[in-house]
């Protein structure tokens, strides 16, 4: 049977939706099937549901996760990690995108196995961001396998 990714993101101005999107591609192209799933309609009980999560969200405030609906699922998913392969992306404006080690860190303190290191770009992605995005979500399809 085909390994079951969830492509979980909170995107406000579409450049993380856009890299969520590259990333779906990677994992079909990987050999596994992807399923995006905006953060407002998915739960943290779910990840056990797949065979890994790729999560996408923007720097917002301070370089954080985004307050309103992502840090909330995060916090509760921080607790079902342990042993998970996990990838994540987002995009930043400013700040140089610190907010991905902070992410990646409290990842791997939950647990987490981290399938590649963690893709952010400037704004709007790139050509080279989406190839980026796309070969995370092929490490993914590859861990999984």
């Amino acid at each position: 049977m085909m390994a079951k990714i969830a492509v979980v993101f909170w995107s406000g101005s579409g450049n993380t939706e856009a890299m969520a999107n590259a990333v779906v591609e990677g994992v079909k192209k990987g050999g596994a099937e992807a399923e995006l799933i905006r953060v407002g309609d998915f739960s943290a009980d779910r990840i056990a549901d797949y065979d890994g999560v790729l999560m996408g969200c923007p720097a917002c405030g301070t370089e954080e996760l985004d307050e309103t609906e992502f840090e909330p699922f995060f916090a509760e998913a921080e607790g079902k990690l342990a042993g998970v392969k996990v990838g994540l992306f987002g995009s930043y404006g400013w700040g140089g995108g610190m907010f991905m080690e902070t992410w990646t860190e409290r990842t791997q303190e939950a647990g987490a196995n981290m399938v590649a290191d963690g893709v952010t770009c400037e704004n709007e992605p790139d050509d080279d961001a989406l190839a980026r995005c796309r070969d995370l979500g092929a490490a993914m399809a590859k861990a999984v396998g």
